[in-house]
């Protein structure tokens, strides 16, 4: 245990899950409980989580009766996040790691439980400690095998659901006065397009939605693969706007040079492309200021 681990019972919390300002304190004090029934069920051995961790899950390694490397992800249960495990057995580990068991605890409203089996990569190591230039490649090939027809029957949630959602929230810290970086005509028009894009996609793909370098990590079975997917079925050209979002210098300097990088990697429409980036650099900028002025540059004339 590190001297700054914070406790909850017998069980060490992640540093981040423990100011994560999402989670509902309800849910956090039923973790150690969690933690024990789910050891329990399917006879694991675990170890401490991974630091400093996410913001909306305890996430460790384990081992089971078989003696496989495992790694034990128990979240708590958000909207964009509701499909991993339907994403992760649609691509049945290529691209990604391999989901071997799930399950969903029902404590009642704001403390539900994702329980996720997953996979272990090993070493681990962070795509974001490469060059950007190489993270592009990379997270290009992987979109590439991700972006499969998810099958019939699915239930995986549309990609409009999530954009209609985020822009109601924009909207709402703006009309509370605080989301004041873009001016009222870009604010607008960011929200507009969020709303309208996805209905106007050419062709729907399942979606990782949350692909960045810090959620490819060096394994042993393929060279890189995705973690921590937040799957939703629709427009691929929304799938690489995270990664260009956490290209802070590249963003800044030259993002149009960015999405003519990101477009001829993946096949696609420039324009598309484009006008995704301006909708999330509105809707992220409340957050991030600095994405104001990205928006001005990208902003569709």
């Amino acid at each position: 245990m590190t001297e700054d681990a914070a406790v909850n019972g017998d069980l060490v919390l992640p540093a981040n899950l423990t100011t994560a300002p999402c989670i509902p304190p309800a849910w956090l004090a039923s973790l150690p409980a969690v933690v024990a029934q789910v050891r329990r069920r399917w006879r694991l051995d675990v170890a401490a989580p991974f630091q400093p961790g996410g913001q909306t899950a305890w996430v460790a390694p384990a081992r089971d009766e078989r003696g496989r490397d495992l790694v034990l992800k128990i979240g708590w249960w958000h909207s964009e996040g509701r499909n991993e495990a339907d994403g992760l057995r649609v691509w049945d580990g290529d691209a990604s790691v391999h989901l071997y068991a799930a399950d969903m605890l029902d404590d009642g409203p704001g403390n539900r439980t994702s329980v996720l089996l997953l996979e272990r990569c090993r070493p681990g190591t962070e795509l974001s400690g490469s060059p950007e230039p190489e993270q592009d490649v990379v997270l290009a090939g992987l979109l590439r095998r991700l972006w499969v027809s998810p099958p019939a029957g699915h239930g995986i949630r549309p990609l409009q659901a999530m954009c209609d959602e985020w822009a109601a929230e924009f909207e709402a810290k703006r009309a509370a006065g605080r989301a004041t970086a873009v001016d009222a005509g870009l604010a607008s028009a960011g929200m507009d397009l969020f709303r309208s894009l996805p209905a106007t996609a050419d062709r729907s793909v399942l979606l990782c939605t949350d692909l960045h370098a810090a959620n490819v990590l060096a394994a042993e079975r393929e060279p890189w693969l995705v973690i921590d997917p937040k799957p939703h079925v629709g427009d691929p050209a929304y799938d690489p706007v995270q990664h260009m979002l956490n290209c802070d210098g590249r963003l800044r300097d030259d993002p149009l040079g960015l999405v003519r990088r990101m477009a001829g990697l993946l096949d696609l429409d420039p324009e598309r492309l484009r006008l995704w980036l301006f909708a999330r650099c509105v809707q992220e900028s409340p957050e991030r200021p600095g994405l104001a002025e990205v928006a001005q540059r990208v902003a569709p004339t």
